[in-house]
């Protein structure tokens, strides 16, 4: 058995079942929304982060990959650094008028939220 699989199965490590089969669970990715039908919040964030302040992204509904290209536009236009997983985009710094008005120009609903 691969490595790979061995590491996916749940907490299953022996059957005594002669016509056992493990279902794998695959992670599918979910079908991107259009832009006008997401309901992004856009807040400033600094629990758990020594401190340093980023601007997070969140409630986006869509695959991986769209989601990193999203990621990848925000920080290519605020000129920083960041990264885009499970589901939220995280911006080094406070850039959250910038971001809303990013998302407002690509057609996202967004609001603003917390403090």
């Amino acid at each position: 058995m691969a490595k790979k699989k061995w590491k996916n199965l749940d907490g299953v490590v022996f059957s005594t079942n002669q016509d056992f089969d493990y279902q794998y669970n695959e992670d599918e990715d979910q079908e991107t929304l259009a832009p006008n039908q997401q309901d992004l919040r856009v807040m400033l964030d600094k629990k758990q982060r020594g401190g340093k302040k980023v601007t997070l992204v969140t409630g986006f509904v869509g695959s991986n990959d769209d989601l990193k290209d999203l990621g990848k536009t925000l920080k290519s236009k605020c000129g920083v650094g960041g990264t885009a997983k499970d589901g939220e985009i995280l911006i080094q710094g406070d850039f959250r008028d910038k971001v809303v008005a990013l998302l407002i120009k690509e057609g996202f609903k967004v609001k603003k939220s917390g403090g």
